[in-house]
């Protein structure tokens, strides 16, 4: 309990931890972001005590000292579409209970005092335990976020399973028409969280289930996406990579209509690219060494090396015997990388074309050598 004068008028203050710290706490994760909440202040009051304003829709403010996050505990009513569509009320009256109230599953609905006391008025230790999915109150489907939430949970944590009424509510959101209102910057917020998952399958599972595809990514998902996002070697990859490996086999049309929509990043566009267009050159690659070199140079991994890796392992899961052909595209990469130009090599300066005949014409040769061991 902290106390503080506002005005003239003593304020008491409870701080409470909430939300997926608590949670992580009883699963025995490491607990990385805390956020707090604040019961009983006024922004006033808390500017008083030095902590620094950031909220922009609601009173957010940062400790003085941890930068931690601490919201004034709040309600939210529908006021419009879309996850932006709410009327706070974050005066001092609201209570804890009311605050955990708006949040969207039991499991993240929970807080815990200073003291290490729980406080858990929707039953979300008990969900915890029996690994279920639920959610806190019928509010659950004011908000689209919300199926992109439950979603990425469900990738997150693969050993829980979705409460029927929950996935009824889920139906109903979409069958409402509200996640039309979704925005594209927080849709793909939610696929990279979710990409970034060992069971990234299962995201995607959910909305396919709550019928939420055509709307969330039409046309995108290949038939065989659960294999290539569970695949061995593409469980633990990196979300651009895991996002370009769904591109195999994809039409221009369609990465080019996902990319418009959505506001994905150079770097996960430039590989999707990349396999799209190329996928199916690499597949046949054979032991060729003026080949190997040439695709290198497709690929540009003489000056972004890193895209090699990401390329291989993008088509690992759905190019048969693709570990092979990554295997001497690497060697080839491996024995042509320190080949750098010597003005020996031409007779002509400054003629472009020569060096670059030159350069190939020596990166063969050290490919030659290696895999002729």
């Amino acid at each position: 309990m902290l106390t503080t004068v506002n005005n003239g008028v003593e304020c008491k203050m409870e701080v409470y931890l909430v939300g997926g710290a608590v949670r992580d706490k009883y699963l025995g994760k490491p607990v990385i972001d805390r956020d707090w909440v604040v019961i009983g202040a006024t922004p006033e009051a808390m500017i008083a005590q030095g902590y620094i304003p950031v909220g922009k829709e609601f009173p957010v403010f940062l400790h003085p000292k941890t930068k931690e996050e601490y919201a004034l505990a709040r309600t939210e009513k529908k006021a419009g579409h879309g996850y932006q569509g709410f009327a706070f009320n974050a005066n001092p009256q609201v209570t804890l209970p009311e605050d955990l109230a708006r949040r969207d599953l039991t499991i993240n609905a929970m807080a815990e005092g200073l003291s290490g006391k729980l406080v858990d008025p929707y039953k979300g230790l008990h969900d915890l335990e029996h690994k279920i999915l639920r959610h806190v109150s019928p509010a659950f489907v004011e908000d689209p976020v919300r199926l992109l939430r439950v979603a990425r949970f469900a990738a997150r944590f693969d050993d829980f399973s979705l409460h029927p009424d929950t996935k009824a509510l889920l139906v109903d959101l979409v069958h409402s028409g509200e996640v039309q209102h979704l925005v594209p910057d927080r849709v793909w917020q939610e696929w990279v969280k979710a990409l970034s998952e060992p069971s990234a399958a299962r995201f995607f599972d959910i909305l396919m289930q709550c019928g939420a595809e055509s709307i969330i990514c039409p046309s995108f998902l290949p038939r065989g996406y659960r294999h290539i996002l569970t695949e061995t070697r593409a469980a633990y990859m990196q979300p651009h990579v895991r996002f370009a490996a769904l591109c195999f086999g994809m039409s221009s049309t369609t990465l080019t209509d996902f990319l418009q929509r959505y506001p994905v990043p150079r770097l996960y566009a430039d590989i999707a690219w990349l396999v799209q267009r190329h996928a199916a050159q690499y597949v046949t690659l054979s032991a060729d060494c003026a080949a190997l070199v040439d695709f290198l140079g497709v690929l540009d991994v003489w000056r972004r090396p890193a895209r090699l890796l990401d390329f291989c392992n993008a088509c690992a899961p759905s190019a048969k015997g693709a570990y092979q052909v990554a295997d001497r595209l690497i060697a080839a990469y491996d024995a042509a990388k320190s080949i750098r130009f010597d003005p020996k090599m031409i007779q002509v300066p400054r003629d472009g074309k020569a060096v670059a005949a030159a350069l190939r014409g020596a990166r063969i040769d050290a490919v030659s050598r290696v895999l002729a061991r």
